[in-house]
């Protein structure tokens, strides 16, 4: 009888950081070249001169001449030497620039798989299905938002007695989005205010209630949706690139979520407040 494994073990950060610890406590035991910033040896091997070499000719497009390779092979040498005497200093820590380079990294081992996937047939059809207002360029809409930075904000504002009122221009917060918006395109509402705001108010009715909140890159909205011009949405084969591509810039992002709470559950968080 098979074992079933639990579904983190799965996913690709996990396997990220169980590869790399694997892979260093090997190169430790077998002597072989893991960097280290105590050391004073620095080796070029010829794997890494074909690296070096390859980076030269993807930016240049050409190879490198021999006195080219000398000189990035130096510059190689001097950039390991400051890097390994900055880690003896300490210089990393506390580093914002070297902070967020690391977290990038991290985030993009949790992505790989998701931008190697090959989606089905079916799975493309499915999401094309559920998100519609993605892909009808001339979906349009006309309608008012009041802004809050924060949901209990503007749920204040929608609960009030009268609600916003006749007023409702001066409701709110300030921002720099329109507080009206007429025969918007729905890829300007999703450039403007983010594609859940605009995911959201595909889903309203045309109506002269205020709805929400409603989430969007900026905080939380009130939305009077006055009229929505709705086109429709081609066949799956007409845009099956553009399906594919938001539907794995979903996948990455839902994978870089899990991997990360994945993490983010063996820690224990203290806030002095």
């Amino acid at each position: 009888m098979g074992v079933t494994l639990p579904g983190w073990t799965r996913e690709p950060l996990v396997h990220f950081l169980v590869a790399g610890t694997l892979l260093y406590a090997f190169f430790a035991w077998s002597g072989g070249n893991v960097p280290d910033p105590a050391s004073r040896v620095i080796e070029i091997g010829a794997e890494e001169q074909q690296q070096i070499a390859l980076r030269f000719e993807r930016t240049m497009g050409r190879a490198p001449t021999d006195a080219e390779f000398d000189a990035l092979i130096d510059r190689f040498v001097r950039d390991e030497v400051l890097y390994r005497e900055a880690l003896r200093m300490g210089l990393d820590q506390g580093d914002a620039v070297v902070r967020q380079r690391l977290v990038a990294k991290m985030d993009m081992a949790a992505s790989a798989a998701a931008e190697a996937a090959q989606p089905t047939e079916e799975q493309l059809q499915q999401w094309l299905a559920a998100h519609p207002e993605r892909f009808a360029a001339m979906a349009r809409f006309t309608f008012d938002q009041i802004y809050s930075p924060d949901q209990a904000g503007a749920l204040a504002l929608l609960t009030a007695k009268g609600g916003p009122g006749a007023n409702w221009q001066a409701a709110g917060e300030p921002i720099s989005l329109p507080a009206t918006a007429a025969n918007m395109p729905a890829s300007e509402v999703a450039g403007r205010f983010g594609e859940q705001f605009l995911a959201a108010i595909a889903a309203l009715e045309r109506s002269d209630q205020w709805a929400g909140p409603i989430q969007s890159g900026f905080g939380w909205h009130l939305v009077r949706l006055r009229a929505i011009e709705r086109s429709d949405v081609p066949p799956l084969a007409e845009i099956r690139a553009e399906v594919e591509n938001d539907w794995r810039s979903a996948e990455i992002a839902a994978r870089k979520q899990r991997a990360f709470q994945i993490l983010r559950d063996a820690y224990r968080v203290e806030i002095d407040r």
